[in-house]
Protein backbone atom coordinates (compact mmCIF):
# COMPACT_ATOMS: atom_id res chain seq x y z
CA UNK A 1 0.00 0.00 0.00
CA UNK A 2 1.55 3.33 -1.14
CA UNK A 3 1.95 6.41 0.70
CA UNK A 4 0.03 8.00 -1.92
CA UNK A 5 -2.93 5.74 -1.36
CA UNK A 6 -3.05 5.62 2.23
CA UNK A 7 -2.84 9.14 2.23
CA UNK A 8 -2.41 11.36 5.05
CA UNK A 9 -4.87 11.57 7.73
CA UNK A 10 -4.60 15.36 8.72
CA UNK A 11 -6.05 15.95 4.99
CA UNK A 12 -9.27 13.91 5.87
CA UNK A 13 -12.40 14.45 8.13
CA UNK A 14 -12.44 13.08 11.22
CA UNK A 15 -10.00 12.70 14.14
CA UNK A 16 -6.53 14.65 12.63
CA UNK A 17 -3.27 13.41 12.71
CA UNK A 18 0.22 13.65 10.47
CA UNK A 19 0.54 10.27 10.33
CA UNK A 20 2.38 8.83 7.44
CA UNK A 21 2.07 5.52 6.71
CA UNK A 22 5.81 5.47 4.60
CA UNK A 23 7.02 6.80 8.17
CA UNK A 24 5.13 5.88 11.00
CA UNK A 25 3.60 2.93 9.29
CA UNK A 26 6.89 1.65 7.80
CA UNK A 27 7.62 -1.13 10.30
CA UNK A 28 3.96 -2.23 10.81
CA UNK A 29 2.87 -5.46 11.48
CA UNK A 30 1.68 -7.82 8.91
CA UNK A 31 2.35 -4.67 6.80
CA UNK A 32 2.61 -6.84 3.40
CA UNK A 33 -0.93 -7.99 4.08
CA UNK A 34 -2.33 -4.50 3.93
CA UNK A 35 -4.44 -2.77 1.39
CA UNK A 36 -7.03 0.35 1.74
CA UNK A 37 -10.77 -0.04 0.60
CA UNK A 38 -12.93 3.34 0.44
CA UNK A 39 -16.59 2.59 1.58
CA UNK A 40 -19.43 4.02 3.81
CA UNK A 41 -17.75 7.37 4.71
CA UNK A 42 -14.85 6.22 5.47
CA UNK A 43 -11.05 5.25 4.12
CA UNK A 44 -10.50 1.00 5.35
CA UNK A 45 -7.75 -0.09 6.54
CA UNK A 46 -8.05 -4.05 5.98
CA UNK A 47 -5.51 -6.71 6.11
CA UNK A 48 -6.16 -10.57 4.66
CA UNK A 49 -4.08 -13.53 4.80
CA UNK A 50 -4.71 -16.82 3.58
CA UNK A 51 -6.85 -17.82 0.24
CA UNK A 52 -10.97 -18.28 0.54
CA UNK A 53 -9.98 -22.29 -0.12
CA UNK A 54 -7.79 -22.51 3.01
CA UNK A 55 -11.16 -22.91 4.61
CA UNK A 56 -13.36 -20.86 6.28
CA UNK A 57 -13.37 -16.85 5.91
CA UNK A 58 -12.71 -14.93 9.44
CA UNK A 59 -13.17 -12.16 10.17
CA UNK A 60 -11.31 -10.51 13.55
CA UNK A 61 -12.57 -7.40 15.14
CA UNK A 62 -10.01 -6.11 17.69
CA UNK A 63 -11.29 -3.68 20.67
CA UNK A 64 -11.36 -0.25 21.72
CA UNK A 65 -7.76 1.31 21.69
CA UNK A 66 -6.49 -1.12 19.51
CA UNK A 67 -5.33 -2.25 15.93
CA UNK A 68 -4.73 -4.65 13.49
CA UNK A 69 -1.71 -5.70 15.12
CA UNK A 70 -2.81 -6.38 17.88
CA UNK A 71 -3.45 -9.52 15.42
CA UNK A 72 -0.41 -10.24 14.12
CA UNK A 73 0.95 -13.18 16.17
CA UNK A 74 -2.55 -15.09 16.12
CA UNK A 75 -3.52 -14.32 12.11
CA UNK A 76 -0.85 -16.27 10.70
CA UNK A 77 -1.79 -18.88 12.65
CA UNK A 78 -5.32 -19.26 11.67
CA UNK A 79 -4.06 -17.67 8.20
CA UNK A 80 -2.45 -21.76 7.02
CA UNK A 81 -6.52 -23.21 7.84
CA UNK A 82 -8.63 -20.28 7.06
CA UNK A 83 -8.98 -16.56 4.95
CA UNK A 84 -8.30 -13.81 7.73
CA UNK A 85 -9.43 -10.70 7.09
CA UNK A 86 -8.64 -7.69 9.81
CA UNK A 87 -9.88 -4.00 9.51
CA UNK A 88 -8.75 -1.35 11.53
CA UNK A 89 -12.07 -0.21 12.96
CA UNK A 90 -13.21 3.29 12.77
CA UNK A 91 -11.07 5.96 14.05
CA UNK A 92 -8.53 3.12 15.33
CA UNK A 93 -5.24 2.93 13.87
CA UNK A 94 -5.17 3.58 10.19
CA UNK A 95 -8.76 4.01 9.18
CA UNK A 96 -9.45 7.79 8.70
CA UNK A 97 -12.83 9.35 8.20
CA UNK A 98 -15.11 8.64 10.91
CA UNK A 99 -17.48 11.43 12.39
CA UNK A 100 -18.51 11.47 16.32
CA UNK A 101 -21.45 9.44 15.17
CA UNK A 102 -19.78 6.63 13.78
CA UNK A 103 -18.50 5.33 16.39
CA UNK A 104 -21.96 4.42 18.38
CA UNK A 105 -21.86 0.53 18.55
CA UNK A 106 -24.92 -0.29 15.70
CA UNK A 107 -23.25 2.53 13.40
CA UNK A 108 -20.00 0.71 13.24
CA UNK A 109 -21.88 -2.36 13.03
CA UNK A 110 -23.35 -1.21 10.10
CA UNK A 111 -20.32 0.51 8.03
CA UNK A 112 -18.35 -3.06 8.87
CA UNK A 113 -21.00 -4.70 6.85
CA UNK A 114 -21.04 -2.55 4.08
CA UNK A 115 -17.33 -2.95 4.07
CA UNK A 116 -17.62 -6.64 3.60
CA UNK A 117 -20.06 -5.94 0.81
CA UNK A 118 -17.64 -3.68 -0.66
CA UNK A 119 -15.15 -6.58 -0.32
CA UNK A 120 -17.91 -9.41 -1.59
CA UNK A 121 -16.53 -11.17 1.22
CA UNK A 122 -19.76 -12.92 3.45
CA UNK A 123 -17.44 -14.17 6.67
CA UNK A 124 -18.32 -17.72 8.47
CA UNK A 125 -16.78 -16.96 11.20
CA UNK A 126 -16.33 -13.59 13.47
CA UNK A 127 -14.07 -13.24 16.47
CA UNK A 128 -13.98 -10.19 18.46
CA UNK A 129 -11.96 -9.05 20.85
CA UNK A 130 -13.13 -7.48 23.91
CA UNK A 131 -15.68 -4.37 22.67
CA UNK A 132 -14.78 -5.92 18.92
CA UNK A 133 -17.43 -8.96 20.30
CA UNK A 134 -20.04 -7.27 20.95
CA UNK A 135 -19.75 -5.65 17.35
CA UNK A 136 -19.83 -9.69 16.18
CA UNK A 137 -23.21 -10.27 17.87
CA UNK A 138 -24.38 -6.64 16.56
CA UNK A 139 -23.37 -7.73 13.11
CA UNK A 140 -24.75 -11.11 13.49
CA UNK A 141 -28.17 -10.56 14.76
CA UNK A 142 -29.63 -11.06 11.76
CA UNK A 143 -27.77 -13.74 10.23
CA UNK A 144 -27.91 -17.34 11.38
CA UNK A 145 -25.26 -18.27 9.21
CA UNK A 146 -22.46 -16.39 10.74
CA UNK A 147 -20.83 -18.04 13.89
CA UNK A 148 -19.49 -15.52 16.67
CA UNK A 149 -16.18 -16.28 19.00
CA UNK A 150 -16.10 -13.69 21.84
CA UNK A 151 -12.50 -13.24 23.30
CA UNK A 152 -12.84 -11.72 26.57
CA UNK A 153 -15.63 -10.19 25.10
CA UNK A 154 -17.40 -7.36 26.85
CA UNK A 155 -20.69 -7.95 26.08
CA UNK A 156 -22.55 -6.57 29.22
CA UNK A 157 -22.21 -3.33 31.11
CA UNK A 158 -19.56 -3.65 34.07
CA UNK A 159 -20.80 -4.71 37.19
CA UNK A 160 -20.87 -1.96 40.36
CA UNK A 161 -20.58 1.22 40.41
CA UNK A 162 -16.96 1.24 37.56
CA UNK A 163 -20.30 0.44 35.32
CA UNK A 164 -22.46 3.48 36.34
CA UNK A 165 -19.41 5.63 35.93
CA UNK A 166 -17.82 4.81 32.97
CA UNK A 167 -19.96 5.88 29.70
CA UNK A 168 -20.92 9.38 31.78
CA UNK A 169 -16.97 9.73 32.71
CA UNK A 170 -16.05 9.17 28.98
CA UNK A 171 -19.15 11.77 27.82
CA UNK A 172 -17.26 14.12 30.08
CA UNK A 173 -13.39 13.46 28.88
CA UNK A 174 -14.30 14.65 25.55
CA UNK A 175 -15.42 17.73 25.84
CA UNK A 176 -12.23 18.77 27.93
CA UNK A 177 -10.51 20.78 25.54
CA UNK A 178 -7.03 19.40 24.03
CA UNK A 179 -8.03 16.13 26.43
CA UNK A 180 -7.13 13.80 23.74
CA UNK A 181 -4.11 15.64 22.62
CA UNK A 182 -2.14 16.10 25.86
CA UNK A 183 -3.49 12.41 26.60
CA UNK A 184 -1.14 11.36 23.41
CA UNK A 185 1.71 13.43 24.74
CA UNK A 186 1.91 11.70 27.89
CA UNK A 187 1.62 8.64 26.63
CA UNK A 188 4.71 9.08 24.53
CA UNK A 189 6.65 10.73 27.80
CA UNK A 190 5.32 8.38 30.52
CA UNK A 191 4.83 4.74 31.59
CA UNK A 192 0.71 5.37 31.62
CA UNK A 193 0.21 2.97 28.78
CA UNK A 194 2.51 0.27 30.41
CA UNK A 195 0.83 0.37 33.64
CA UNK A 196 -2.79 0.20 31.76
CA UNK A 197 -2.01 -2.91 29.99
CA UNK A 198 -0.79 -4.86 32.90
CA UNK A 199 -4.30 -3.21 34.68
CA UNK A 200 -5.68 -5.86 31.72
CA UNK A 201 -4.14 -9.75 33.61
CA UNK A 202 -2.05 -9.21 30.83
CA UNK A 203 1.77 -10.42 30.32
CA UNK A 204 2.84 -8.21 27.44
CA UNK A 205 6.05 -8.54 26.09
CA UNK A 206 8.55 -5.08 24.85
CA UNK A 207 7.32 -5.79 21.40
CA UNK A 208 3.68 -5.94 21.67
CA UNK A 209 3.62 -2.60 24.58
CA UNK A 210 5.33 -1.15 21.83
CA UNK A 211 2.56 -0.89 19.44
CA UNK A 212 0.23 0.28 22.28
CA UNK A 213 2.40 3.04 22.89
CA UNK A 214 2.93 3.76 19.33
CA UNK A 215 -1.00 4.25 19.13
CA UNK A 216 -1.29 5.84 22.54
CA UNK A 217 1.16 9.02 20.86
CA UNK A 218 -1.69 9.71 17.99
CA UNK A 219 -4.43 12.18 18.86
CA UNK A 220 -6.75 11.02 16.40
CA UNK A 221 -6.55 7.50 17.84
CA UNK A 222 -7.12 8.72 21.36
CA UNK A 223 -9.73 10.79 20.26
CA UNK A 224 -11.72 8.08 19.00
CA UNK A 225 -10.82 5.84 21.57
CA UNK A 226 -12.77 8.47 23.98
CA UNK A 227 -15.70 8.58 21.50
CA UNK A 228 -16.30 5.13 21.43
CA UNK A 229 -16.30 4.81 25.00
CA UNK A 230 -18.62 7.70 25.57
CA UNK A 231 -21.03 6.38 22.73
CA UNK A 232 -20.98 2.38 23.53
CA UNK A 233 -24.38 1.61 24.53
CA UNK A 234 -23.98 -2.04 26.34
CA UNK A 235 -26.94 -1.46 28.38
CA UNK A 236 -28.94 -1.30 25.24
CA UNK A 237 -26.75 -3.92 23.36
CA UNK A 238 -27.64 -6.22 26.46
CA UNK A 239 -31.35 -6.52 25.36
CA UNK A 240 -30.75 -7.18 22.02
CA UNK A 241 -28.37 -9.96 23.16
CA UNK A 242 -30.77 -11.70 25.06
CA UNK A 243 -32.66 -12.13 21.51
CA UNK A 244 -29.76 -13.68 19.83
CA UNK A 245 -30.53 -17.00 18.27
CA UNK A 246 -27.08 -17.43 16.53
CA UNK A 247 -24.05 -19.65 17.39
CA UNK A 248 -22.13 -17.63 20.04
CA UNK A 249 -18.63 -19.16 21.81
CA UNK A 250 -17.65 -17.57 24.79
CA UNK A 251 -13.47 -18.06 25.31
CA UNK A 252 -12.01 -15.76 28.54
CA UNK A 253 -8.69 -15.66 30.27
CA UNK A 254 -8.80 -16.62 33.97
CA UNK A 255 -6.61 -13.54 34.80
CA UNK A 256 -8.34 -11.22 33.00
CA UNK A 257 -9.48 -7.90 34.70
CA UNK A 258 -10.82 -6.00 32.36
CA UNK A 259 -13.66 -8.38 31.51
CA UNK A 260 -13.31 -11.16 34.49
CA UNK A 261 -13.98 -15.04 33.61
CA UNK A 262 -16.79 -14.25 36.08
CA UNK A 263 -19.06 -12.41 33.45
CA UNK A 264 -19.64 -15.85 31.56
CA UNK A 265 -22.17 -16.73 34.00
CA UNK A 266 -24.22 -13.32 33.38
CA UNK A 267 -23.91 -13.99 30.02
CA UNK A 268 -25.31 -17.58 29.89
CA UNK A 269 -28.35 -16.30 31.58
CA UNK A 270 -29.27 -14.11 28.41
CA UNK A 271 -27.80 -16.80 25.57
CA UNK A 272 -28.20 -19.84 27.20
CA UNK A 273 -27.36 -21.83 23.47
CA UNK A 274 -23.51 -19.99 24.18
CA UNK A 275 -21.04 -22.38 24.99
CA UNK A 276 -18.03 -21.67 27.44
CA UNK A 277 -14.39 -22.08 27.40
CA UNK A 278 -11.47 -20.59 29.72
CA UNK A 279 -7.77 -19.95 28.64
CA UNK A 280 -5.72 -20.55 31.96
CA UNK A 281 -3.13 -18.05 33.00
CA UNK A 282 -4.20 -15.66 30.58
CA UNK A 283 -5.45 -12.01 30.32
CA UNK A 284 -7.72 -9.71 29.01
CA UNK A 285 -5.33 -9.65 25.71
CA UNK A 286 -5.00 -13.70 25.38
CA UNK A 287 -3.92 -13.54 21.98
CA UNK A 288 -1.26 -11.45 22.21
CA UNK A 289 0.44 -13.05 25.31
CA UNK A 290 0.01 -16.70 23.37
CA UNK A 291 -0.91 -16.58 20.23
CA UNK A 292 0.12 -20.22 19.74
CA UNK A 293 -2.79 -21.47 22.44
CA UNK A 294 -5.49 -19.04 21.17
CA UNK A 295 -5.05 -20.55 17.64
CA UNK A 296 -5.51 -24.04 18.96
CA UNK A 297 -8.22 -23.31 20.68
CA UNK A 298 -10.02 -21.33 17.67
CA UNK A 299 -8.89 -23.80 15.13
CA UNK A 300 -10.12 -26.78 17.07
CA UNK A 301 -13.65 -25.09 17.26
CA UNK A 302 -13.82 -24.55 13.74
CA UNK A 303 -12.76 -28.07 13.17
CA UNK A 304 -9.46 -27.24 11.07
Amino acid sequence: MSSAALGNRAAMEGYPCGWQWEREGADWPLRAASTRVECAGLSWHVQRLGEPAAGPTVLLLHGTFSSTHSWSGLAPRLARHCQVLMPDLPGHGWTFGARREDMAMTTMAGKLLALLRALGVAPEVIVGHSAGAALAVSMALNSSAVRVLSLNGALLPLAGLGGKLYAPAAQLLQFVPGLARFSAWRSARSDVVDRLLESTGSQLGPAEVHWYRRLASDPGHVAAVMEMMARWDLAGFAHRLAGYQGRLELIAGSRDTTVPASELRRIVVRVPQAKCHVLRDLGHLAHEEDPETVAKLLLGLLGR
